[in-house]
């Protein structure tokens, strides 16, 4: 029995995907195909992988700190338990992160098989998928590093792709990676046949990849492995040691050891060759940018995609997705519009990779609409900013049943809460209520205090906060649930 272990690769930012993708909630954990985000698309279907031959693991899931409550709350509702939830508390691409996972392997089972995916990925053809993928963990449970490679059905020039020799299938020897071509070298490609899209997704024992990322990127291993050592547990998060991983090199799997293994193997024959490729032909795509989400949604008869409140008349070849008004459209072709209640976004579906040129402005600027929704998830529920203007902010908060926010304080405001749905239990000062539906209380500016939802179903307040200063930095934070600081 081959023992085998997802590894989720959940780090990224979208930003071709804004304004529904922020640096705070990335497309990972958007619903963009269907009634799950691709992050719980893609870790069903990893663990779904099992056998008579293959047993698959609980996943171990590698993301940012700042998404480790999202990523945990998406994976409850689907049912799922992590084998290990691994917190990057900055960004050092995907080398760094895949040693993490097989430091963990390694030291928790006997040498599993990862296999290793990011989580913003489509598969239309699980069955194709999955046959791809157990036929590449029986060839990495034989001591070989086995890339998927996608079959490209037509010129995409917003992928890199793998040349491999054809004639060696099904096991095909990789010759050389090549960067995201232009559009002429893309059709020569598809013409020519023996190119695939680059997937990004991996199969490999732990101690392969260890092996090889030591001899390739010593630096990278070293580092990871000094940060991994100093790690420390809290509840279902292990954390590397922060300032250790910050002196981590950043550096993709591809440029750390695909490509220099390559250039030592692309010679060999399926038979002698430790670097194989498996040809993955299930309706796979990578949602990159919005033209990317055109593509793989059902159209009506104008070839029109759209997803709310939309109304449309002669417009061809639309993406419009509306998340909170109606949204009209008159006489329009090849055109994304997105919607949200704080930002839309007008663009022709051609230039949908040059939407990360809005998102760099943003981030330049420190233009909140970068980073979060005006509707914001957090571990006890969610707060939604309705309105704000000088000296007052408006929100409605939802708090899960049993949840608490943090015993905390404001320096710069004070509040008033309305109870609209279900059972508040206030802490403010030395004394403690109970409010229920239409009942309100006021916190005074500086005064110690904790909203908790004692019940059985949502509580739903309305929160008025005034004062000289309303960003959410104005949070002093006296107890915790969460580990929060």
């Amino acid at each position: 029995m081959i023992q085998a272990r997802p590894v989720i690769l959940c780090g990224g930012s979208g930003t071709r995907l804004w304004p529904l993708s922020r640096s705070g909630f990335p497309k990972q954990f958007l619903c963009l195909t269907g009634r799950e985000s691709l992050f719980q698309e893609a870790t069903r279907r990893l663990t779904g992988l099992s056998n008579e031959a293959i047993k698959i693991g609980s996943p171990y899931i590698v993301t940012n700190e700042a998404h480790r409550f999202v990523a945990l709350e998406q994976l409850r509702e689907v049912g799922i338990e992590p084998g290990a939830t691994l917190l990057e508390p900055v960004a050092r691409n995907t080398a760094p992160a895949l040693t993490l996972a097989a430091l963990a392997a390694i030291e928790n089972e006997e040498d599993p098989v990862l296999v290793v995916t990011p989580a913003d990925q489509t598969v239309a053809d699980r069955v194709a998928f999955n046959r791809a993928m157990q036929d590449a963990i029986h060839q990495a449970a034989q001591g070989n590093i086995v890339i998927l490679g996608v079959t490209p059905d037509r010129p995409e020039t917003g992928y890199g792709y793998i040349q491999a020799q054809v004639e060696h299938a099904p096991a095909l020897v990789v010759e050389r990676f090549v960067e995201k071509p232009d559009a002429l070298t893309a059709r020569q490609f598809l013409k020519d046949g023996g190119y695939y899209w680059n997937a990004g997704m991996f199969v490999l024992k732990a101690s392969m990849w260890l092996k090889a990322i030591e001899s390739f990127r010593p630096d990278i291993a070293t580092a990871t492995r000094a940060a991994w050592e100093k790690r420390s547990t809290d509840a279902a998060f292990v954390r590397p040691a922060q300032d250790l991983f910050s002196d981590i090199p950043s550096e993709s799997i591809d440029y750390a050891v695909m490509e220099p293994l390559t250039a030592t193997t692309s010679h060999l024959t399926p038979n002698t060759s430790p670097l194989k490729m498996v040809p993955l032909d299930a309706g796979w795509n990578d949602l990159g940018a919005w033209d990317a989400v055109w593509n793989v949604r059902p159209k009506d008869d104008e070839g029109n995609v759209h997803v709310g409140d939309v109304l449309a008349t002669d417009s061809r070849h639309t993406l419009v997705h509306a998340t909170s008004r109606l949204v009209a459209l008159v006489g329009v072709q090849n055109l994304v519009v997105v919607e949200t209640p704080d930002a839309v976004l007008v663009a022709d579906k051609s230039r949908s990779q040059d939407v990360k040129r809005i998102v760099a402005e943003l981030q330049q600027t420190q233009r909140e609409e970068h980073t979060l929704h005006r509707k914001v998830p957090r571990p006890w529920g969610w707060y939604d900013s309705i309105d704000e203007g000088e000296r007052f902010k408006v929100k409605r908060i939802q708090v899960k049943p049993k949840a608490s926010l943090s015993l905390q304080k404001h320096h710069h405001r004070a509040e008033h809460w309305v109870v609209v749905r279900g059972t508040a239990e206030i802490t403010c000062g030395d004394e403690r209520i109970l409010l229920t539906e239409n009942q309100s209380t006021y916190i005074p500016l500086g005064e110690v205090h904790r909203l908790s939802n004692p019940g059985n179903i949502p509580l739903e307040i309305i929160e008025v906060q005034s004062g000289s200063y309303l960003g959410e930095d104005d949070i002093i934070r006296l107890e915790d649930s969460y580990g929060r600081h």
